[in-house]
């Protein structure tokens, strides 16, 4: 976009990253396929050599360090979530170990959200120890009251807000304030809301992460990660990146920015499903309470609301106690929640979590199984009748 004129996020939404002058007039960025880039001179392919080294990352100069179908990807981000500069990586989790490394080292003292997204968690369990990184969980509803675990070593505290499976809120602005007279860096995993619903670096996190692969692409069909950056964050994670072989293919680069486009009308769509389900849920006989924050009477509610604009498609249930056959009936013959991980796509999903077994600092102590409902862009009263039926299972099988 070439005018210094304010325009409405969904309209950045549709010309961000996009810049048909330079090719020929077409709509979309073109497809780049390519691992060789080719210089006119030595003294072109030296400069390329200097911008790499001091940190610039300008020019194009190998496959694995991005194309300008990347490059369009990364800017379109970027102005959404308010960012410097964005780092595309080959899934989500490459950008959570890409962010993560970027700033660790042995020695280094990490503290993590007790309820983070389990492969994250599994990542520094099992990889960032073996190297010498301390790893400490904490509770998702700290606060402020997180300087009291800081050490002298601590240099990064990483977040989800709302937390994988159980939806808690950390107040992102308190755990913030805390870290930055300190120079922690704070990391923030923004899948769930995606860039139009939270802006978590103008709260001062200084690298914001989205596994691609979920709503921004929105159609379930590619693995790609993001890591949105502050100024000073940028350099470390395209680094380590790029040393790390984190790159995006170019066709599922592609496929999440032209999903980029519809982002506005679907998060609308997955809220107001969800919302509207949840609500169902919470009159549900068999249902014990229901995680979602953008219900008035949720515990986090009061955080959403101040920090954040919208709410995306994806809640938890806790059911009533009940056998592991009465869960199956339930979910196994469901016609439109079907079984299957990730989320952020056009259909709707249904899973049973265990928090319980993801969870260190703060023990998950309710006795009935946990579900995680994904509320996709079918007719939600189409969606409500799929469960209805499952409950009436669930109820038979008893």
């Amino acid at each position: 976009m070439n005018t210094p004129r304010k325009f409405a996020e969904e309209t950045v939404l549709l010309h961000a990253g996009r810049h048909p002058e330079d090719n020929y007039g077409i709509v979309n960025p073109p497809v780049y396929h390519t691992s060789t880039v080719l210089f006119r001179s030595v003294e072109e392919l030296l400069e390329t050599r200097v911008d790499r080294a001091s940190g610039a990352f300008e020019k194009f100069t190998y496959g694995r360090e991005g194309t300008p179908t990347t490059r369009a990807l990364e800017d379109a981000v970027t102005a959404l979530e308010g960012g410097y500069r964005a780092v595309v990586t080959s899934c989500g989790l490459g950008a959570i170990a890409a962010s993560l490394t970027a700033f660790l080292n042995a020695g280094d003292h990490l503290l993590i959200v007790d309820s983070v997204y389990g492969p994250a968690r599994h990542f520094c369990e099992d990889f960032l120890s073996r190297f010498g990184v301390e790893v400490t969980f904490f509770d998702p509803l700290i606060g402020g009251e997180i300087a009291g675990l800081f050490r002298g070593n601590t240099k990064v505290v990483y977040m989800e807000s709302p937390c994988s499976l159980t939806f808690e809120m950390v107040d992102v602005p308190a755990v913030v304030a805390a870290c930055r007279p300190r120079g922690i860096v704070t990391i923030i995993d923004n899948t769930w809301a995606s860039p139009l619903c939270f802006k978590p670096l103008a709260l001062g996190v200084d690298v914001s992460l989205h596994a691609a692969t979920k709503y921004i692409s929105g159609h379930s069909d590619l693995m790609l990660g993001i890591a949105v950056c502050r100024e000073d964050a940028f350099i470390p994670v395209k680094k380590t990146a790029s040393a790390s072989g984190y790159c995006g293919g170019p066709d599922d680069v592609y496929m999440a920015l032209r999903g980029l486009r519809t982002l506005a009308l679907r998060m609308k769509r997955h809220q107001e499903s969800a919302t509207r389900i949840a609500r169902w849920l919470q009159q549900r006989p068999e249902v014990a309470r229901v995680m979602y924050p953008a219900l008035p009477d949720d515990p986090g509610h009061a955080i959403w609301k101040r920090d954040f604009k919208g709410a995306s498609g994806l809640f938890g249930v806790v059911l009533k106690e009940c056998s592991a056959a009465q869960l199956a009936a339930m979910l196994d013959h469901m016609d439109l929640f079907k079984l299957g991980y990730s989320w952020g796509g056009f259909e709707s999903l249904a899973v049973p979590t265990y928090p319980a077994t993801l969870r260190s600092a703060s023990p998950w102590t309710e006795p009935g199984p946990a579900l995680r409902l994904h509320a996709g862009l079918e007719d939600p009263e189409d969606l409500i009748r799929d469960l209805e039926a499952g409950f009436a299972r669930l109820g038979d099988a008893a």
